[in-house]
């Protein structure tokens, strides 16, 4: 049995992720393509990948959210950014690594990874 302590703190994990799956409208969106073919792609554990990041470094304004199928299956798991003012960035081929990387040098220092981008994966 668990004690009033940890029930707690197993709370407050639990809203610290809603939260960061809810967000609010100027809120930067990530959306991780989770169709079966994501999901047979390995989309899960980019999205926990992206998920945990964001949370040990405590960033807000971003949400996080599970769609469906984004139309371009050769190239999952795929992730777009949507940040408001700024051109949707589309990000295939994701792993974990990369998923982390992205939240470090994209979320956070405001510079797109190229190299994980639909541009520089269908030449």
């Amino acid at each position: 049995m668990k004690s009033l302590a940890e029930l707690q703190a197993i709370r407050e994990k639990a809203r610290s992720q809603i939260s960061v799956r809810e967000g609010s409208n100027d809120a930067v969106r990530v959306l991780v393509g989770m169709a079966t073919c994501g999901i047979a792609a390995g989309a899960r554990p980019v999205l926990t990948a992206i998920l945990d990041e964001i949370s040990k470094r405590g960033l807000n304004k971003i949400t996080v959210t599970q769609t469906g199928c984004i139309g371009i299956c050769q190239f999952e798991p795929v992730v777009e950014v949507i940040a408001p003012g700024q051109e949707k960035v589309t990000y295939v081929k994701m792993t974990p690594e990369k998923a982390v990387r992205m939240v470090n040098d994209h979320l956070v220092n405001g510079n797109v990874v190229t190299e994980f981008t639909i541009g520089s994966n269908t030449k």
